[in-house]
């Protein structure tokens, strides 16, 4: 029960790494606020269904947790959107969909929840970034900028915050099986489980990534047991680069 006594914010909660986090949070004894455009089918303590392209909405998030649960101890900035092509078929709507969601929110929702957590003596952070934030895939121009983002911030926000007991740290997942990653190939004229089995193919591990696999990598780093982690940027990847 590494999160007895713990209340957490999850955004994404609908999608399928946020599922597999809201669960494990909650099995191991934390109160869990969660946050999605529709969280109805959700198990949670609290429900918060918004746009997080609304700023108002962002900024008053943790405050609204913390009024609901009694505080803010770990959030998990998990909510984000991919946008594929390269920059000459990217329109300004793509642009401000990918970094509103993937660097605004995170952003404004993190600046809310910091001095919560300052006044109550700690907590942890853990953004989702990705591999493709740390070495640049191609024909993702979007994506990849505002992973770029969210992992710089991380780094910064670890050292800035250290000294008030704050950890902020992010997992960087390649590839992920989710309805998210299904739907992309759907769109693009593919069929989902052939294309995955072909990105199976390409992992040393022999698979991509089960959301449970980054969920677990986040519990990690919300947790005691990452009580020295500040700052880091943590691949989980099943040995595979990105190319």
């Amino acid at each position: 029960m590494r999160f007895e006594g713990k209340t957490a914010l999850v955004t994404g909660a609908a999608g399928g790494i946020g599922q597999a986090i809201v669960r494990g949070l909650r099995a191991e004894g934390a109160r869990v606020a969660v946050t999605d455009r529709d969280t109805g089918g959700i198990e949670a303590e609290a429900h918060f269904d918004g746009d997080l392209l609304d700023g108002a909405f962002c900024d008053a998030l943790p405050g609204r947790v913390a009024d609901a649960l009694c505080g803010v101890d770990i959030l998990c900035n998990n909510a984000g959107v991919i946008t594929r092509g390269d920059i000459t078929t990217a329109s300004d709507a793509d642009y401000a969909l990918t970094m509103g969601v993937n660097v605004e929110a995170p952003f404004r929702i993190a600046r809310a929840a910091i001095p919560i957590m300052a006044a109550a003596g700690g907590g942890a952070i853990v953004n989702t970034a990705s591999c493709w934030g740390l070495q640049p895939g191609p024909n993702h121009p979007l994506y990849v900028m505002s992973k770029a983002a969210i992992a710089s911030l991380t780094e910064c926000l670890g050292r800035d915050h250290a000294h008030q007991g704050i950890r902020v740290n992010a997992v960087c997942p390649n590839e992920v099986n989710t309805s998210m990653l299904r739907t992309g190939f759907a769109v693009r004229g593919l069929d989902p489980d052939q294309a995955i089995a072909t990105l199976n193919a390409s992992v040393p591990l022999g698979r991509i990534a089960e959301p449970d696999d980054i969920a677990d990598v986040i519990l990690f780093l919300a947790s005691d047991a990452a009580r020295y982690m500040c700052g880091a940027l943590v691949p989980v990847n099943g040995g595979k680069p990105v190319v």
